[in-house]
């Protein structure tokens, strides 16, 4: 009988070669190499899959999605949008007008200016007595000066024009080129019961009337018709 042929032991045998080192290595590790140098550094399959092809772009418009023409707004409601806005300003306008006279012209008592011309002695100082209630005071001012003294009072005439009453002691030849202009033309007189007035054109637009005498000049002036300045220097007492 032949003897059995003799088995080698399995730790004496080489490893097998035959697919070299590229086959030895895991499946996975190939599915998750980084593809390319730095630039392709990202794994395959992982962010490159879920980033929009169409860019940024698409991204933004998918993200904020714009109105179509469906989503615009009508002009009705447009209108509406203003109408709740102009609605309370008209309201208020109204209010203002009509319960707060808010058109009205600001009215000044000038009864202590006028005493302190009066008291002060410089002139004989005269007022107007009977306007309407559609003249109204502005302004009162009295003012002591080297070469005189100067009561000022100004109003706001039915036609809503503003006239200024000027009664001074300064030397007339001084005063009126500071009131009427330089370029002042005298046109005519006037008569009233306090005397007889000189009529003069004065700034442009602007039309007095002028009483002088020895002691005190007194102007009516303003940008208003020519009634209205008879009005009030027929008035003075």
């Amino acid at each position: 009988m032949e003897p059995a042929p003799r088995t080698q032991p399995a730790s004496d045998q080489p490893p097998s070669t035959a697919a070299g080192d590229d086959a030895a290595r895991p499946a996975s590790d190939d599915a998750t190499h980084p593809v390319g140098g730095d630039d392709g550094a990202r794994p395959v399959g992982g962010d490159d899959a879920a980033r929009p092809v169409a860019g940024d772009d698409a991204a933004v418009s998918e993200g904020n999605p714009r109105l179509g023409r469906g989503g615009e707004r009508s002009p009705r409601d447009m209108v509406m949008s203003l109408a709740v806005l102009l609605v309370p300003i008209a309201l208020l306008l109204i209010f203002y007008r009509v319960v707060l006279s808010g058109d009205a012209p600001i009215t000044v008592d000038p009864a202590p200016t006028i005493q302190e011309a009066q008291h002060a002695a410089a002139f004989t100082v005269v007022v107007p007595q009977g306007l309407g209630d559609d003249w109204h005071t502005s302004s009162a001012t009295f003012k002591r000066q080297s070469d005189g003294a100067t009561l000022r009072l100004g109003y706001v005439d039915p036609d809503k024009d503003p006239v200024q009453l000027v009664e001074s002691s300064v030397p007339t030849a001084t005063l009126l080129p500071g009131e009427l202009g330089e370029n002042a033309k005298a046109l005519g007189n006037f008569r009233s019961p306090a005397g007889v007035w000189r009529v003069y054109d004065g700034r442009p637009g602007e039309k007095a009337l002028v009483l002088a005498d020895q002691s005190r000049t007194i102007v009516v002036v303003g940008k208003t018709d020519m009634k209205n300045l008879e009005t009030l220097a027929t008035s003075l007492r």
